[in-house]
């Protein structure tokens, strides 16, 4: 904390001036660096399920990487719940959480049926929708 008289005991209303403002500078960035929006990973999952889960993962910790927080339902929900008998819950439950997301991170050249319902879900949202190679380059669409 600045404080209004120097080392020395001399009142110094110039340095008090100046380091309150360097203070708050530095509380206005670490307040800006500790917001992190929540992206919905948007990536294939079935088909190679080993394969795209570990796909999923480089790309959520990716996301970490650029200081946002990723949500990849397709490596949440099937911990628990049955794709084949619970697939419309499964979705159902997808849609709610990309609804609470800041924007869609879509990554790799195959689009599945699962993720073209939820790009049109994010285009009918007018959320901000990324795209990203597999080898994390982003790429206008």
């Amino acid at each position: 904390m600045a404080n209004k008289f120097n080392s020395e005991g001399y009142y110094s209303p110039t340095e008090f001036e100046v380091f309150t403002k360097i203070e708050k500078e530095e509380a206005a960035v670490r307040k800006a660096a500790s917001f992190r929006p929540i992206v919905y990973i948007c990536s294939p999952y079935a088909d190679n399920i080993y394969d795209n889960i570990l796909k999923a993962r480089k790309y959520s910790r990716f996301a970490v990487d650029c200081h946002f927080i990723p949500f990849p339902p397709h490596l949440l929900f099937p911990q628990f719940m049955d794709d084949t008998t619970e697939r419309d819950t499964a979705v159902f439950m997808n849609m709610v959480m990309l609804s609470k997301c800041h924007e869609l991170w879509v990554f790799g050249d195959v689009i599945s049926d699962g993720m073209k319902t939820e790009i049109d879900k994010a285009k009918k949202k007018n959320m901000k929708i990324r795209y990203f190679t597999e080898k994390l380059e982003e790429v206008c669409r």
